[in-house]
């Protein structure tokens, strides 16, 4: 048997209907992860519905309700293989009332594909204000997405088609908004490409002729090719801490029948195996573990980065939800937080933040509101230097340390223990209000002492 490639998590993020699906579907077709017959059945129905160009997208869009409104609701997980690596893609919804689901699959990643269409008036819609290709990159970003690829889709409806000019304009542009995010523009491989005709994914496309390749510069030197997949073969292989206690935020919970309770989710850190003890925060459960499956096949043992179904025994379903994390219950399990404290960011709020603001927090797999209990210094974002103590009001683009109280139980760690569970973004008013990591958490104490803390009031 060949030596297993590396599992490599790609989340595909962009505006609604710069066809992300599609592209993506159509690499995946490519790359054997669907059958022919599935497709022509796809095809067939899709025609059916007039909606003749969904097709590859409908690799990826399974849910009926995505099938009539022609977009991607829930995020979806398939594998394909490159020649180094075996890719699971989670296509992240691009729908504004979708960012909450966006950021669940944002957070399981470890590279970025963004997608922006180059058709008439549809970049700019991307762009614009209340565009969704800012906030996604943005996102991306600060859930700790470090590598990024930007894929120029729907080169076949540019005017004149595959226009070299049309491209620039949308590469340079783009160009420009990630580098104020935070990205290095010359480690980023800009790519165009057609999703639907499948020009320059697998192949050098003829009709592209101008297109000379990407070239990106990184740390040990140079990299380079044309097409899609070849970016893809250049991702770095993500760093994975195996050797810390076991983290893995749950995205969903399944009752299968004849099975049982079943939890899916990304390994952070650690790693699972049958047989474990685990403890559930903030459900405040502990389980074991009978059997684990990835992709349908069973597994021995899980390493970090590996998306999985677990097997549990004598847990009921409703008392697991998403965004409850797994811990070995012998190695410092997780426990709920009573507050932490972070370092936020604040980027586009349109008044004065103060102490009591209750945003929502989508931190890993979870969503929760949170207090913003006590300003306690505000800071220069560039350096990091302290500016001011204790100040009134946070306004867009201040950067400060904040203490934060969670309303409902919520399972948390600092940034420089578990990155994975220290990164959050903060949403209100269907916006990301403010991004921040997490420098301490102060946990709840176990049940007994908490008891004897009320006798004694």
């Amino acid at each position: 048997m060949a030596k297993e490639r590396i599992h490599i998590n790609l989340v595909i993020i962009g505006h609604v209907d710069s066809g992300k699906s599609t592209t993506t579907g159509h690499l995946v077709y490519k790359c054997g992860g669907v059958d022919p017959r599935t497709l022509e059945k796809y095809e067939t129905a899709a025609s059916q519905m007039g909606k003749g160009s969904f097709k590859y997208a409908w690799v990826l869009d399974k849910l009926k309700a995505e099938r009539e409104r022609g977009i991607t609701i829930d995020i979806s997980l398939l594998k394909f293989n490159t020649q180094k690596y075996v890719i699971t893609i989670i296509d992240a919804p691009g729908h504004r009332d979708f960012i909450k689901n966006m950021i669940t699959g944002t957070s399981q990643a470890d590279a970025a594909l963004l997608v922006v269409s180059a058709a008439k008036g549809e970049f700019e819609a991307g762009v614009s204000r209340n565009g969704q290709t800012r906030e996604h990159a943005l996102l991306a970003y600060t859930l700790g997405v470090k590598q990024l690829i930007v894929c120029v889709n729907k080169m076949d409806l540019t005017e004149p088609p595959f226009c070299q000019k049309r491209y620039d304009e949308v590469a340079k542009n783009v160009m420009v908004f990630i580098k104020k995010i935070g990205y290095d523009p010359t480690a980023v491989p800009f790519v165009p490409v057609s999703g639907w005709g499948g020009e320059n994914m697998l192949a050098p496309s003829q009709k592209m002729a101008w297109f000379k390749g990407w070239k990106i510069k990184r740390k040990d030197g140079f990299s380079s090719g044309k097409t899609l997949l070849e970016v893809l073969d250049s991702l770095y292989p993500p760093i994975r801490t195996a050797n810390k206690p076991l983290r893995l935020p749950l995205q969903d919970v399944y009752k299968i029948g004849g099975i049982g309770t079943v939890p899916v989710g990304k390994i952070e850190t650690g790693i699972l195996k049958p047989g474990m003890v685990l403890t559930f925060s903030p459900a405040k459960l502990t389980a074991e573990v009978k059997s684990i499956e990835m992709h349908h096949q069973g597994l021995q043992t899980a390493l970090p980065g590996h998306n999985v179904g677990f097997n549990i025994k004598n847990v009921s379903v409703k008392n697991l939800r998403r965004g409850d994390v797994a811990g070995n219950a012998q190695q410092d399990p997780p426990s709920d937080v009573s507050s932490f404290i972070a370092q936020v960011i604040i980027l586009n709020h349109p008044g004065k933040i103060k102490s009591g603001y209750s945003p929502v927090l989508d931190c890993h797999t979870t969503h929760v509101t949170c207090r913003f209990a006590e300003l306690r210094e505000k800071l220069d974002r560039r350096t990091g230097k302290k500016l001011e103590d204790w100040p009134q009001v946070l306004v867009s683009g201040d950067a400060a340390t904040v203490k934060l109280i969670p309303i409902k139980p919520l399972c948390v760690e600092s940034f420089f223990s578990y990155p994975p569970l220290g990164r959050f973004a903060a949403r209100d008013l269907k916006q990301t209000v403010a991004v921040g990591v997490i420098k301490s958490v102060e946990k709840v104490e176990p049940l007994k002492s908490r008891q004897k803390a009320q006798v004694t009031k």
